[in-house]
């Protein structure tokens, strides 16, 4: 994951081993990259998601990569997460586009805990690496 601000801060991008090398292409706004993490791999991912802050509300626990939470889970919004096991990228927009977030184990109990300013939640994917 790599990070546009020091200390893993800012807006953030997950680069998989086939992204290209040119930052400009998955990117576009950044002049500079700050900080980067690993993200360790694991061999199962399940989240539980939740309609209200503070992990209340409708729950929904998933293992799968979801191009669009709303249409899939008719939740109205989603507001908290519980990362159970391996790690997830956060996309604000539906197909995995928007501004990104990494969510690994543990909870989020509102969107400023996995570093949004507001609960847009449009898709979710394991952060796996792929060949």
């Amino acid at each position: 994951m790599l990070y546009e601000q020091p200390n893993y801060l800012g807006p953030q991008y997950f680069l998989r081993h086939m992204d290209s090398a040119d930052h400009q292409q998955w990117t576009g706004l950044w002049d500079s990259i700050c900080s980067c993490c690993l993200i360790p791999q694991t061999s199962s991912h399940r989240i539980r998601i939740y309609e209200r802050e503070d992990c209340r509300g409708q729950m929904v626990e998933i293992t799968e990569d979801y191009s669009s939470l709303h249409d899939r889970f008719h939740l109205s919004e989603i507001h908290s997460f519980n990362v159970l096991e391996g790690s997830r990228v956060l996309y604000e927009l539906p197909n995995y586009r928007g501004w990104q977030h990494l969510l690994r184990p543990r909870d989020y109990r509102r969107c400023l805990d996995w570093g949004a300013t507001d609960a847009r939640v449009g898709s979710l994917r394991r952060a796996v690496e792929l060949y």
